[in-house]
């Protein structure tokens, strides 16, 4: 029997051991997508607790605690901190099987070297061990960062963000690691929402220009784009639920549809999805011209639960899985900006991992361009970046696409402790490979196969973002 999570954890032969700890133990990692605050990495903030570090803003580890039936002064109320750790602590115990479970004790390890089990028992030491760590300035958040051995990370901005923060820590060439912006339009996108003609308002506030017309609106993107890649930024993103309809508009429609949403008036589904995509396929066209790659998330629901989302707001823990049909819009979008020759970098994720197969074999109908791996199949997401998501994710790519183009693991995360994830990732990824060349099919070719897991955990990242 094996000891629960030792230097082998997750590396199930002599091949995958030997990947892991000669190739993957002291690679940098490029973490390209993430949500973290680009302020309190200026500021080198300190938590005064691991509470803060772990549940104040994670999602993740509320939807478990409340799934034990935790009350939510435990989880997003009044409770103080030690009594949330505790509580959480105690939903912990019965969380076998999540990758929380694992995370956990990985960020305990490798962060704090405590090696024990969190459980009721060991949590009031386990508080006190840590609170003491935090208190010394090893444990700032830069500090963090740089024993994380990241060497550039993304954090996620809206185009009406100041990019304040992300230009003083560019200033600032005693912090080492690379801290970028990512450009994330969704309040531009979503044109149906209630805070869509509040939102123009900060976009013109933080340009100096009114946005009384479409073509205004356009011009701002344009400046704002600009602005974010004087800055330093290589990527957007974009967060679309249910990736529109593939509808063609003239830019007259669009104008039109544009105007009734400045008046409150109703917007028709059909004229939405026009607005959608006319307004993707300009981004598009402006993320081509400055080499970023485009981050496409589809088929999520969000704030399914409306008496909590009016109570704690969103990103609290009442997301699911979508399984909307979106296919044949996605690839019809693609292939617009691609008749252009303006098809930029993109990175196509889907929360609903029944959507690997189809999204594997899209991807490798507009590569190109002698760019390796041009259109990525992105990795495990959410609620699939546990071990069966990634290690479905890692060989639905390599049967029908090409897994060593893949740019890998990122941590989307909103804990600076989350950075285990790329190990997690690392050691998955090695145990897959490892045994196919235990079972004789991959050839035990040193080289190969170690270009192989650097490419995938490194070099790839570093390479397709230009970072």
């Amino acid at each position: 029997m094996k000891k629960f999570m030792d230097i082998n954890f997750l590396l199930n032969n002599e091949t995958s051991q030997k990947l892991y700890h000669n190739y993957c133990v002291n690679l940098p990692i490029i973490d390209y997508h993430s949500h973290i605050d680009s302020k309190e990495i200026f500021e080198d903030k300190k938590y005064e607790n691991i509470t803060q570090l772990w549940l104040y803003r994670d999602h993740y580890k509320w939807r478990l605690m409340r799934s034990y039936g935790i009350e939510e002064k435990y989880i997003s109320g009044e409770s103080t901190d030690y009594e949330k750790f505790l509580t959480w602590a105690k939903a912990l115990s019965s969380a076998i099987g999540n990758p929380l479970y694992h995370w956990t004790h990985l960020e305990l390890q490798r962060y704090f070297g405590i090696e024990e089990i969190l459980n009721e028992k060991s949590a009031p030491e386990i508080w006190r061990k840590t609170c003491e760590l935090l208190r010394s300035d090893e444990f700032s958040v830069r500090k963090i960062i740089s024993k994380s051995n990241v060497e550039s990370l993304c954090t996620t901005d809206d185009p009406a963000d100041t990019l304040e923060y992300h230009m003083k820590i560019n200033e600032d060439t005693s912090f080492k690691t690379k801290v970028l912006p990512t450009f994330r339009p969704d309040n531009i996108i979503e044109i149906k929402k209630d805070i869509f003609v509040e939102y123009l308002k900060r976009l013109e506030d933080i340009c100096g220009l009114k946005i009384n017309t479409y073509d205004e609106l356009l011009e701002v993107l344009k400046m704002r784009v600009e602005k974010f890649n004087e800055v330093g930024c290589k990527i957007s993103d974009h967060g679309l639920d249910s990736f529109p309809k593939y509808i063609e508009a003239s830019i007259e429609e669009v104008k039109e549809i544009f105007d009734k949403a400045l008046n409150k008036e109703e917007i028709t589904l059909e004229e939405e999805n026009k607005y959608k995509i006319y307004t993707l396929k300009y981004l598009g066209k402006l993320y081509y011209d400055h080499d970023w790659a485009m981050q496409l998330h589809c088929n999520c629901i969000r704030d399914n639960n409306k008496r909590m989302f009016n109570k704690i707001g969103p990103n609290t823990g009442f997301d699911t899985i979508n399984d909307e049909k979106f296919a044949s819009s996605l690839l019809k979008f693609l292939n617009s900006l691609e008749v252009e020759n303006k098809l930029p970098k993109t990175i196509i994720y889907s929360l609903n991992p029944n959507d690997n197969a189809w999204i594997a074999t899209a991807i490798g109908c507009f590569q190109g361009e002698n760019i390796k791996g041009k259109i990525q199949f992105g990795s495990a997401w959410w609620f699939n970046d546990n071990k069966i998501g990634m290690e479905n994710q890692i060989k639905t790519l390599a049967n029908m696409g090409l897994l060593n183009s893949f740019v890998g693991m990122l941590t989307d995360s909103r804990s600076f402790l989350s950075y285990v994830r790329h190990e997690y990732f690392r050691r998955i990824l090695c145990n897959i490979v490892g045994e196919w060349v235990e079972n004789g099919e991959v050839p035990n070719d040193e080289k190969l196969i170690r270009k192989i897991i650097e490419d995938i955990s490194y070099n790839n990242a570093k390479e397709y973002f230009n970072i």
